[in-house]
């Protein structure tokens, strides 16, 4: 790699690690070509991406940014995995050190807060951004549906205007009196 290829990555990585919500570091030693190809494919079907880069140019490209409390992570085969959603690298992530122990997570920053393994586990257990707003729109949704079922359901089961009479009643006929009233 020449220089100029090394500082358009560094400009590139800062780029990355200004724009990202969540960075998290892993160990990917031991994983053959097929896993690392996987594991970028599901970082991409996540809205994540995965950066193999050297740790001396990675630490000269985060100076400066809110991620660089993970500089004392970049020891050894490392890579960056990074997203704009919180939750997504760190999920994507931890789910593939649960089926590779070669890949081993060190751990991230979210903002200018460090996490550390445990950390990153943590936030892959939270739900996706895409998740939540789904919640929100079934809970929004949920009050308005039951008003509605409200609404119609006396008027489907009496058949009648009326809410609270039974069909015939609503017609006009009245019960048959007991003879006993007292």
């Amino acid at each position: 790699m020449d220089r100029a290829a090394k500082k358009e990555l560094v400009t590139t990585l800062n780029g990355v690690f200004k724009d990202t919500n969540v960075v998290v570091i892993a160990h990917y030693s031991g994983l053959n070509v097929s896993q690392m190809q996987m594991l970028r494919k599901q970082m991409k079907q996540a809205g994540a991406a995965v950066k193999v880069a050297k740790n001396r140019l990675a630490k000269i490209a985060l100076e400066g940014t809110d991620a660089a409390v993970v500089v004392p992570l970049l020891k050894g085969p490392t890579l960056i995995a990074y997203s704009g959603d919180p939750v997504a690298a760190p999920k994507v992530a931890a789910d593939f050190a649960k089926a590779h122990e070669k890949f081993v997570i060190l751990g991230g920053a979210m903002g200018k807060t460090a996490l550390d393994a445990n950390g990153v586990k943590a936030l892959a257990s939270l739900p996706s951004l895409d998740e939540l707003r789904a919640k929100i729109v079934g809970l929004i949704q949920a009050p308005a549906t039951k008003i509605a079922q409200l609404v119609n359901a006396p008027a489907a089961t009496s058949g009648s205007s009326k809410p609270g009479l039974t069909p015939s009643i609503a017609r006009g006929n009245r019960p048959a009196m007991s003879a006993s009233i007292f």
